[in-house]
């Protein structure tokens, strides 16, 4: 694990609490300082060593003096070695001991010949003494590592010291593992140190090699296993190709020389029949399965018992209940392989193979493993089981099995075919760097033109996902959308209906014209799935009639089969009309992989807003990360500009150009107008959210002018909610009222449910005086009404306002109702403007100077400290809470002071 003093150990807060509470009491003022003992126990590589380094550290910075020993497994029958290294920084003390002691110590050190008569104890007695000597001074930290290699005559003054520490201000952390004698004689009882969490070895991961990519980081999670040293040093065996994504990874992993020592020895000692054994099971994986015990009377392997005692005598493996052989630890397994020969390995796959059915994939796999050269007939059959497999979702899998069959094909146009359906594959199993490669190898020599299309596919689909440009889309789509409407024209599984999806794809990102003329031209070919999704995205305002009903219908029509490309389009449906419920996501959570699945996280991320879950606003940083690493690059992008409306409607100016600035470049050379244009209407949003109406009036006319609904600008109906209401706040009601009539007059209501509420919502706002309250009732009484949290609270805010200009009842509790919704979405300054007016009906609110009083005891104090500077692990450590406890606190103390950045506190606090 990373020692530097920069990092913090991952996933040891326990340990470290244990460690950190011990030095604390050692170092207490005045003198009162007691001492403690503690014995780390775990695993070879689980993170000991890394723990007693961070406690140097704390204990240095506390005032500390340190000592330190390593037991070594040369050095265990060399008397006191480890006593010695751990004395020898105080030996020029000695004279401070009384002779006796003096004279034991010395000659135990081996410093002169003279034996001592009392043996082991008086060169206990002496080392305590020297020890409390040092302590005079400050207090002390004693650290042994490898506490199971330390020598018998050293673990006897240990124990002995470890036994009188509470007297001093003395603490001795030592660390062994379970299967040492000395660790299991020591008199205090172990922290077991065990593996790392999957989300704590991920984050270690992350953090040490933050450049590894998504497929290999989830190959070395699994293999490592939560071993803190497998996490570090598997990494460091891959080539950078292997590293970024782009080249697949190896079958098994190279493990450095640091791992291999872990059990090398112990696999060394192992009979010729029991390494052969296990060399099988580790290059079996699920494959080796097997009843051990019979398939070694069968194979003449030698005697059962012979072969599977010194295995299980080692610790390396056991048989499980059913008979199968576990690994102790998957580091095992990778330490079998690295000791085998290639020539042994061939052997071994050869053997596995032969013990499967002909068309089981893991057959295949093991014969392509231990295969020479080229083989026709064992290159068709890898590609038979990869098209069975993605037609089974495991795109990924297959797109593997493509490129083995690539690689045994004799012919270069199969080889090319091959490798075709495997960049497809790859792409659509979220492998998007792996794929550019072999669309890169396949550029190189002529594409059959059987497969051109598919070739073509595989470019767009590259160059929208990963390199975020959409041009080739519309010099590539078209060709194929052309050459697979002819007849005759293979079908490849449905891609027209894909290619039709990344046409319309780019053409709503950019609103080009080539793309939408293309998808005129075929829409009539398409299923009505995609004439669908084409209506709902082309023109909204004058061609989405319809298309919230006619999607929930075609819902209840498919099965829980559908292809990549009709799950795609249905979910780009649903959000194109705000309607991408829980129902959708769920029925394709299992279909495919990432490809579907970033598609899903899209459709939550957008309707997590509309619908006012913005305590989910994070989770689209988070995704935009995943996506990233993934290669996904266009789809992080779109996390984050949906993670920028969340910023807008809090009011987060800051966040919001921190976002735009991040995408804005990027958006703006792929000519990317959908984002663009929204940033915009974001800028607009923040502004009215700070009561700047004009600024957002402005801003919202240049997109969408008074009594205008453009064509060019999907969701057209956000901003068109936003203009109404900056219209009526700066007094343009004839703008406003104009936007009303051309929503009307395009049917806006008959969209969606969500279009519907916010026709019925500006309606009010932009009403006369004489209609105001039967159109605001009106808009309440729409169907779903309150699920569109955010824009039914600007309602009731408007409402409460309306009402309290106008002296009329209830103008309080509207207002109230707003001011509530706005705290739980944590929009401070649309809270803010819901207080300001409730103060001004009479109604009493705690402002600037009254919120103190809605904080708990516990959030005041972590609110003051987090004034002051501190760190949530700082607060933590003197509150004992843990860092997320206290993020947890914060989260909750921002909306109760009206702010929404750390940096606000102090200021907050002082205004009371």
């Amino acid at each position: 694990m990373p020692t530097a003093d920069s990092k913090e150990l991952v996933g040891r807060h326990r340990e470290t609490a244990v460690l950190l509470r011990a030095l604390d009491e050692a170092s207490a003022p005045d003198g009162t300082g007691s001492g403690s003992a503690a014995l780390l126990r775990g695993e070879a590589g689980i993170g000991k060593t890394a723990l007693l380094d961070w406690t140097d550290r704390r204990a240095r910075e506390r005032g500390f003096t340190v000592l330190r020993a390593v037991g070594s497994e040369a050095e265990a029958e060399l008397a006191f070695g480890a006593l010695h290294q751990v004395l020898r920084p105080l030996m020029a003390r000695s004279d401070a001991l009384p002779a006796r002691q003096r004279q034991a110590l010395e000659a135990a050190l081996g410093l002169h010949e003279t034996p001592s008569p009392d043996g082991g104890f008086l060169v206990g007695a002496a080392a305590l003494t020297l020890l409390a000597e040092a302590m005079r001074d400050r207090p002390l930290l004693v650290l042994l590592d490898d506490l199971q290699w330390v020598d018998s005559s050293s673990s006897e003054v240990f124990a002995f010291l470890y036994r009188r520490t509470t007297r001093l201000p003395l603490v001795v952390v030592s660390a062994g593992r379970p299967d040492g004698t000395a660790v299991d004689g020591w008199p205090t009882r172990p922290v077991e140190v065990a593996a790392l969490g999957r989300g704590e070895a991920a984050l270690l991961l992350r953090r040490t090699h933050p450049a590894l990519g998504e497929s290999a980081a989830e190959r070395v999670l699994r293999e490592a296993a939560g071993n803190p040293l497998a996490l570090l040093e598997l990494p460091l065996r891959l080539g950078p190709e292997q590293v970024s994504g782009v080249a697949p990874l190896p079958e098994q992993f190279a493990l450095g020389p640091r791992l291999e020592r872990l059990f090398a020895d112990r696999l060394a000692a192992l009979p010729a029949a029991a390494e052969r054994v296990l060399l099988l099971v580790a290059l079996g994986g699920g494959t080796a399965a097997w009843d051990v015990g019979r398939w070694l009377r069968g194979s003449g392997a030698g005697r059962v018992e012979d072969v599977l005692h010194p295995i299980e005598a080692s610790g390396l493996a056991r048989l499980d209940a059913v008979g199968r052989l576990v690994f102790r630890h998957p580091l095992v397994r990778s330490a079998v392989v690295a000791r085998a020969s290639g020539e042994r390995q061939c052997a071994a796959h050869r053997e596995l193979a032969a013990a499967l059915p002909v068309d089981d994939p893991r057959r295949l796999v093991h014969e392509a493993a231990a295969g020479q050269g080229p083989d026709e007939e064992l290159a068709a059959r890898l590609e038979r089981a990869g098209r069975r497999l993605s037609r089974r979702g495991g795109d990924a899998e297959a797109a593997s099995l493509l490129d083995r069959a690539a690689a045994l094909s004799a012919d270069p146009l199969a080889r090319a075919r091959r490798l075709t359906w495997a960049a497809v594959m790859g792409a659509r199993g979220g492998r998007l760097p792996y794929t550019a490669k072999l669309l890169d190898e396949l550029k190189r020599g002529p594409v059959p033109s059987d497969v051109a299309p598919l070739f073509a596919y595989a470019t767009v689909y590259v160059d929208q996902s990963h390199r975020i440009d959409f041009e080739s889309s519309f010099t590539l789509l078209p060709g194929v959308l052309d050459a697979l409407a002819d007849t005759g024209a293979e079908a490849f599984g449905g891609l027209a209906e894909q290619a039709f999806f990344k046409l319309l794809l780019a053409s709503v990102y950019t609103d080009d014209p080539r793309g939408w003329a293309a998808l005129a031209a075929h829409r009539e070919r398409m299923s009505p799935l995609a004439r669908l999704c084409l209506r709902a995205w082309s023109d909204p305002a004058r061609t989405a009639h319809g298309v919230g009903d006619e999607l929930r219908a075609t819902v209840r029509e498919l099965d829980g089969q559908q292809e990549a490309g009709a799950a795609w389009l249905l979910l780009w449906t649903a959000a194109s009309v705000d309607m991408a419920d829980a129902t959708m996501w769920r029925r394709f959570t299992e279909q495919h992989a990432y490809a579907t699945q970033g598609t899903i996280a899209k459709a939550k991320g957008y309707q997590d807003y509309v619908e006012g879950r913005w305590e989910q606003a994070d989770v689209c940083r988070r995704e935009a990360a995943a996506a990233d690493a993934l290669g996904y690059h266009c789809n992080a992008l779109m996390f984050r500009h949906h993670h920028a409306h969340f910023l807008a409607g809090r009011g987060d100016e800051a966040g919001l150009r921190a976002v735009e600035e991040r995408i804005g470049p990027v958006a703006r050379r792929a000519r990317m107008t959908f984002v663009t244009d929204h940033l915009a209407h974001l800028r607009g949003l923040a502004a009215l959210a700070h009561g700047r109406a004009e600024d957002a009036y402005a801003r919202f006319a240049a997109l969408t002018p008074p009594g205008v609904l453009p064509p060019g600008l999907p969701w057209f109906h956000l901003p068109f909610f936003d203009f109404v209401d900056a219209a009526a706040r700066t007094g343009r009601y004839p703008q406003a009222r104009a936007h009303v009539a051309a929503a009307r007059a395009a049917r806006m209501a008959d969209i969606s449910p969500h279009h519907a509420f916010l026709l019925a919502a500006a309606s009010a706002l932009a009403a006369t005086d004489e209609d105001a309250e039967p159109r605001f009732r009106a808009a309440y009484a729409v169907p779903e009404a309150e699920r569109w949290v955010f824009e039914a609270a600007r309602l009731r805010l408007a409402h409460g306002a309306w009402l309290r200009r106008h002296q009329r009842p209830g103008a309080r509790q509207v207002l109230g109702e707003a001011h509530r919704a706005f705290r739980s979405l944590r929009a401070a300054p649309w809270a803010a403007q819901a207080e300001e007016e409730l103060r001004a009906a009479g109604h009493a609110v705690a402002g600037p100077a009254g919120r103190r009083g809605l904080l708990t005891a516990q959030e005041l104090r972590i609110a003051h400290l987090a004034a002051d500077g501190l760190t949530n692990k700082d607060i933590g450590r003197l509150l004992r809470l843990s860092p997320r406890t206290v993020a947890d606190h914060l989260y909750k103390v921002f909306p109760k002071l009206g702010i929404t950045s750390r940096a606000a506190l102090a200021r907050a606090l002082r205004d009371e």
